[in-house]
């Protein structure tokens, strides 16, 4: 089974077309740089790409901070007939002291069955030390505690302290999203690397790779660009903790999800056969627990 563990679904005010996912404001797309993606993605979108590229299944990942937003992307799951959405890595306030009732919340609703996981958009905060303030601690002992993934969005100098977090709880999964966003497009490796080095000898930490091409530059990248990288991700967590993540919509900013994927295979071509079968299914299916058929 081939999995894209890391896309979007999206559909901006004023609402269009069918009722999920629901129209909602997206500020940060008004950012010129962002478009190129600045309309609708959605499931009926998403799903001939994936047919076409032998993706099986995919892991829905949060893009507002909106509980509201994660309660539609479960129930899009539960109504999607094609089955092609596995899981949901969705959003809920970590600080607020409420975070089990709130996912106890969204489990009893619609496609509850296909929370997967947690995220906050950690890139986004000022503080690089946000993940290890105790209030934040609190919400990733809840999440932790409901048999939930976290995954970690964040850049370099943000990774001590998701370190610190991941080696406090070693009960938790927690997955790091598109490699920690390293500066590929200058092709500067440290100190990224020997912080992703160390959070991989945690035995608890996965990797997506993703969200790759996007850190290069747009308009010349190679794979050659990606493989040190990728390489530094390979060796440091292994095949069996790392997982294709296709990053779709977002990555139309660089490259066709065609061009994500023959990237992928080609920085992990030395890999064996089971070794890439990891990468691209068995790894997502363990770190989130995703069931084989809907």
């Amino acid at each position: 089974m081939r999995i894209d563990a890391h896309h979007h679904l999206w559909r901006l005010l004023p609402g269009t077309g069918g009722p999920r996912p629901a129209a909602r404001a997206h500020d940060w797309l008004d950012d010129p740089t962002a478009a190129a993606i600045r309309r609708d993605f959605t499931l009926d979108d998403l799903a001939p790409i994936a047919a076409a590229a032998g993706v099986d299944r995919t892991v829905l990942v949060q893009v507002l901070p909106d509980v509201g937003e994660t309660a539609d992307f479960l129930a899009l799951a539960a109504e999607d007939a094609g089955g092609l959405v596995a899981g949901v890595v969705g959003w809920v306030d970590l600080t607020d002291g409420r975070t089990a009732d709130t996912l106890d919340a969204l489990r009893a609703g619609p496609g509850g069955e296909r929370l997967v996981g947690v995220r906050h958009l950690v890139q986004g905060e000022a503080d690089p030390e946000w993940l290890d303030r105790p209030d934040v601690r609190r919400g990733l002992a809840a999440v932790g505690e409901g048999g939930l993934a976290y995954d970690l969005l964040t850049r370099t100098h943000q990774l001590p302290a998701a370190i610190r977090v991941v080696r406090a709880r070693p009960g938790t999964t927690f997955v790091l999203d598109h490699v920690s966003k390293p500066d590929i497009a200058s092709g500067e490796l440290e100190p990224w690397a020997s912080l992703v080095r160390e959070l991989a000898a945690e035995p608890n930490a996965f990797c997506k790779l993703s969200g790759m091409v996007t850190e290069a530059d747009h308009a010349s990248w190679t794979p050659a660009d990606l493989r040190p990288y990728a390489d530094v991700v390979l060796d440091a967590f292994g095949p069996r903790r790392v997982m294709f993540g296709s990053d779709w919509p977002v990555c139309l900013l660089a490259a066709s999800y065609d061009e994500v994927l023959a990237a992928a295979e080609a920085v992990t071509a030395g890999l064996t056969a089971a070794e890439r079968a990891e990468v691209f299914g068995g790894t997502a299916a363990r770190a989130y627990r995703l069931r084989e058929s809907s």
